[in-house]
């Protein structure tokens, strides 16, 4: 998904206004964050610590009501800041005051509160709301799915704006209690624990709590009818895992992949470390779309990933992320790498581990199938352009260029830096230059070269095979053998789809 970019307005304009002498040292927040791949996500002037959302939503008409609640700190004096949000407000109270609010832009709602926010001092938010998600749209699109029974809300690089107000960009990562209230009979599945779940007056209301940070657009709802199968890891973290009733002829594939979420998630963590985050699962509700997301310690699976059977590789990819992307988040979009080459490799990983194909034989393919004058390989995975954030090539490539340094600095360093670097960045953000200074520290070898070829230079570069073991290097005149297909080639590319945001 690409939202139409909005260029931010300049703190210029606000100049022009008439600013009382009490707030003559404060400013106003701009309405974006910085990103230049997404001028107009997150905004400037604030950090959100905590949100706590208490919805209302009735499947029939698609009316959301909410009540959001941010716990925020201003990072210098603000006479205004901006949130970003798409439904109807009908109030807005900044520690209790009223505030006055406008929108602009195509999601921008701008709040001007009775007292300027003083820097480093706490601050509470309360927004009150109402509409129908889908029918409000970006360009012509909106990222709230309708299902036969109910919505969902998930999509990157963004779905905030359409179920609550937020600063929508994953440099401002926050815990989440996200409460809802659905008739009885319908479910609401999110993030985390369910905390509490209680039913009055033809009503249910379901409380789920993420305690971990958590990037905006890996918030996740999905609200309908669904089987819920729960179970705990061998470490005792819950696992739930929720189906639509009316997946049709998918449903047991669907089932026979995301079951295994435990499974997969403790071989992940021999490969990235512990798991970070308090609970694990998935789920597959009865959308038309054909992408998966790693939305944080619930991904979401769209049904059309089973539709040739089961594919675990898929769950691979989104439980990955858990580590690399949702733990350890972008910087900025651009870099993108560092969540997708990882999940895709994690892939080849899993494939190496089941005897269907090694991580070596999957780049050989992979590199194999596109000849030198393809566009793929003029595609920049380390700064892919925001047309080309999900291109396949920061995938596939992407995967190769750790394929290049795992043969550049041996197994045991490259698994070093496989498993360290999640618990470096913990719960941060990162660029791709801050992983590969870590790699560079970890090997003690200078691989900026290595990089560069790969991840920002286009065309299609060499692919040298790992180095022959001592006493067994092989003739520098034979040929290379040719590139045979990977068993698990098949079900690894059916899960391309998962970047068809």
């Amino acid at each position: 998904m690409h939202r139409k970019v909005i260029a931010p307005s300049v703190l210029a304009a606000s100049l022009l206004l008439v600013i009382p002498a009490s707030a003559a040292s404060s400013v106003q927040g701009a309405p974006g964050i910085g990103d230049p791949y997404y001028p107009a996500s997150g905004n400037s002037g604030y950090d959100v610590s905590h949100y706590d959302l208490r919805l209302q939503y009735q499947p029939k008409t698609d009316l959301l009501e909410g009540t959001a609640t941010l716990l925020t700190t201003a990072r210098q004096d603000l006479s205004r800041f901006n949130l970003d949000f798409g439904l109807k407000v009908s109030e807005i109270r900044v520690n209790g005051a009223k505030a006055k609010f406008a929108t602009s832009g195509e999601h921008e709602l701008e709040v001007t509160p009775a007292q300027v926010l003083k820097k480093d001092t706490p601050a509470s938010v309360v927004v009150k709301y109402a509409g129908k998600p889908s029918e409000f749209k970006i360009d012509g699109w909106s990222a709230w799915q309708r299902t036969p029974d109910g919505g969902v809300a998930a999509q990157e690089p963004d779905s905030a704006v359409w179920w609550f107000p937020s600063n929508d960009h994953p440099l401002d990562k926050a815990t989440f209690d996200i409460s809802v209230n659905v008739p009885d009979g319908t479910q609401a599945i999110s993030n985390g624990v369910l905390q509490s779940q209680s039913s009055r007056l033809g009503w249910t209301r379901y409380n789920w709590r993420s305690n971990k940070p958590q990037a905006t657009y890996l918030a996740t709802l999905a609200i309908g009818k669904f089987d819920v199968t729960t179970g705990t890891t061998a470490s005792g973290l819950p696992i739930v895992n929720a189906y639509s009733k009316d997946l049709g002829d998918n449903a047991g594939a669907a089932r026979a992949s995301v079951e295994r979420t435990g499974e997969v998630a403790e071989w992940l963590e021999g490969v990235f470390g512990p798991y970070p985050f308090n609970a694990l699962g998935g789920y597959v509700p009865n959308v038309p779309s054909s992408f998966a997301l790693e939305t944080q310690t619930r991904p979401f699976y769209s049904p059309k990933q089973f539709a040739n059977g089961a594919n675990v590789s898929v769950v691979v990819h989104e439980l990955a992320h858990q580590w690399y992307g949702d733990s350890v988040s972008v910087d900025g979009w651009k870099d993108i790498w560092i969540n997708e080459g990882f999940a895709r490799y994690s892939q080849w990983l899993w494939s190496e581990k089941e005897g269907e194909g090694t991580a070596q034989e999957l780049a050989d393919w992979t590199y194999g199938q596109r000849a030198a004058d393809d566009p793929f390989w003029q595609v920049k995975p380390g700064d892919p352009g925001p047309d080309n954030q999900f291109h396949g090539a920061v995938y596939d490539r992407g995967a190769i260029a750790l394929q290049a340094l795992r043969n550049e600095i041996g197994d045991e360093k490259f698994f070093k830096i496989l498993k360290g670097w999640p618990t470096e960045r913990a719960y941060g953000n990162a660029k791709v230059g801050d992983f590969v200074r870590y790699a560079e520290k970890v090997s003690a070898k200078p691989l900026a070269q290595l990089f560069e070829t790969w991840l920002y230079t286009p065309g299609k570069p060499a692919f040298a095979p790992p180095a022959a073991p001592a006493g067994n290097a092989r003739s520098l005149k034979a040929p290379a053998a040719k590139p045979v297909e990977p068993k698990s080639w098949k079900k690894i590319a059916e899960t391309n789809t998962i970047h068809d945001h």
